[in-house]
């Protein structure tokens, strides 16, 4: 089934653009930067990684397991949006009550708040086909992804505000910003809507959608190139995720061992986080243009060899002590290849996948996305166990090591990613 042409209107574009600056927000802002130092302040800096890692996972594990079903379903149903706007409500509500309810209270509402998240960027993502046309579909991923680290600039800012010693008030000045941002995309992105809609919430369609999944990961040469590309993202998100989520944590602990205080550490840490949003940003943008004249693998080819560059470096810091100061140029590289990484792979994957089964390839490329981002904190988590905690290194040494494991990745998922074409698709939008 190919949906058939619309007028695209350039509202309906940056509104949805509009909605990746939204979960920016979430993620730069819970994720990578607040729910980790208030973990730190719980649990003392030793057991951070590790305790962090553990309920990361957690959260991913969950998204994993109903990935491929929560695209199914969107396949089926008339429309995709309302399961994004749940999705966006139940985030926006659970980060308001984080750090107001007690350790155990705010580990589960992290927990949930994340897998809503990521249900959402699922249907966020699914959307794509619905406000570019082939032609046009790497730079105006590449704009979302540009405009969506502006985000992050709001999430670090969040930090600098005279009340953000107090981590309720920045979680619930975050699930605000999250929320306002997202409303444009709810209005005005308007879909063609599916001309076979099916029973949605059903026993027979977890059935029929688990049976179609199994047949797709069974009989990959059906669609070439499918299998080999989602085995090799589970590498690459391993890797890029998992940094993601310790850079605060590590660029801490840099700053920390040179003699700093940890409300200084904490401050510096967020001025190398704005180093690397801004270079995202623009990383965004160019990388947007390369994908559509050089196509989307050639340039996640491109993209994954800087990130072996950036994770050396990284790595340098801490095991060979090289300045702190350092940290501005690791962020930089990481900046631009945090930027070109999303602008590639999204549209690679849409080249790879059927107009009919949008969702629920989406579903599939969610899952692996979840399940490296459930062994990626695991394995960080277990290297900071057994450096750290039993082999007595410091945590930058230990933390050196794990990005020198997570480096290792990017070599594995080069490899498996060499074979795959992205060749047009019958039935895409542009193909013949």
């Amino acid at each position: 089934m190919t949906l058939p042409p619309q007028a695209i209107p350039r509202r309906a574009v940056w509104s949805w653009i509009l909605y990746d600056l939204a979960n920016t927000i979430f993620s730069m802002g819970v994720v990578s930067l607040y729910f980790s130092l208030w973990v730190r302040e719980q649990v003392g800096a030793d057991r951070a990684d590790t305790v962090y890692g553990i309920i990361t996972a957690v959260s991913m594990g969950i998204i994993f397991v109903i990935s491929p079903l929560l695209g199914a379903m969107t396949d089926r149903a008339p429309r995709r949006m309302p399961f994004l706007v749940v999705s966006t409500i139940v985030c926006v509500g659970l980060t308001a009550s984080l750090a107001r309810s007690g350790y155990w209270v705010t580990m589960l509402a992290f927990v949930l708040a994340n897998a809503a998240y990521q249900a959402g960027l699922q249907f966020y993502d699914a959307l794509l086909p619905e406000v570019t046309t082939e032609e046009n579909r790497g730079r105006i991923s590449g704009i979302g992804v540009g405009i969506g680290y502006l985000g992050s600039f709001v999430a670090v800012g969040l930090g600098f505000l005279p009340q953000s010693e107090e981590k309720p008030f920045v979680f619930t000045a975050i699930a605000v910003s999250f929320l306002l941002f997202s409303i444009p995309c709810f209005l005005w992105v308007k879909e063609r809507g599916n001309p076979n809609p099916r029973p949605v919430f059903s026993l027979a369609m977890i059935r029929e959608s688990t049976a179609e999944t199994l047949r797709t990961l069974r009989g990959g040469k059906e669609y070439p190139g499918l299998i080999r590309f989602l085995v090799g993202r589970v590498f690459y998100t391993d890797a890029i995720n998992t940094v993601i989520n310790i850079m605060m944590l590590y660029t801490v602990n840099v700053v920390v061992a040179s003699g700093q205080s940890e409300e200084g550490g904490e401050r510096t840490a967020l001025l190398v986080m704005f180093v690397a949003i801004s270079f995202a940003v623009v990383g965004g943008f160019v990388w947007g243009q390369l994908v559509d004249r050089r196509g989307p693998k050639r340039t996640l080819d491109y993209v994954l060899w800087l990130w072996v560059a950036t994770f050396a470096m990284a790595a340098a810091v801490g095991l060979l002590g090289l300045p702190w100061q350092t940290l501005f140029v690791v962020a930089s590289m990481a900046g631009v290849s945090l930027g070109g990484i999303w602008s590639a792979d999204r549209p690679l994957m849409l080249r790879l996948t059927p107009p009919d089964r949008i969702g629920e390839f989406y579903g599939l490329y969610g899952m692996v996305g979840r399940f490296s981002a459930i062994i990626g904190p695991m394995i960080w988590a277990f290297v900071a166990w057994l450096c750290i905690g039993q082999l007595g290194m410091t945590p930058i040494r230990g933390q050196g090591i794990g990005v020198l494991v997570l480096l290792g990745f990017i070599f594995v998922a080069r490899a498996i990613l060499g074979p795959v074409r992205d060749d047009l698709r019958p039935g895409a939008r542009g193909a013949p």
